[in-house]
């Protein structure tokens, strides 16, 4: 999300946990967990939406899915990181692009079929990209925690 995030009351806030914990839960439930309509709920959820501080969208399980090799890949670039992280979002097998400080200039995590799927991506999609002068992969041997739900409280 670029630019300057769109500000969300406390209502907003529990609304977004509610469908954090359950993305198919019902409006007329969540508006009774804060205090508010169904339609009310809707209204705010389709704001929030418009918005983009927040996506309804279905997680999957890339295991499950066929996708038995990921990897997150350090991305150093050359000039403009803009057109070089545009170009990995674009990219099927990339989850994840972000923006980095430190001894990356990119992060990129990227789920692919198998280990020929991984070299494939690397070699002739990502490290092919103008602007990318080197990469390193983190390949994933194991998952002990991931989540997708982003916290919506503030501390």
């Amino acid at each position: 999300m670029n630019g300057t995030p769109p500000s969300t009351d406390a209502v907003s806030r529990a609304i977004i946990e509610q469908l954090r914990e359950d993305g198919r839960r019902p409006y007329a439930a969540i508006g009774k967990a804060v205090g508010l309509s169904e339609a009310a709920v809707r209204q705010r959820v389709q704001k929030l939406l418009d918005q983009g501080a927040m996506q309804i969208v279905a997680v999957t399980d890339p295991l499950a899915v066929g996708f038995r090799r990921q990897a997150t890949v350090g991305i150093t670039v050359d000039g403009d990181t803009d057109p070089v992280a545009e170009a990995l979002a674009a990219l099927d097998e990339v989850e994840y692009v972000v923006v980095t400080a430190g001894s990356f200039d990119l992060l990129a995590e990227v789920a692919c079929e198998d280990d020929a799927h991984l070299l494939e991506v690397l070699g002739k999609r990502i490290r092919a990209l103008p602007g990318v002068r080197s990469t390193e992969s983190f390949v994933h041997l194991g998952v002990r925690k991931q989540t997708h739900a982003r916290a919506a409280r503030r501390h």
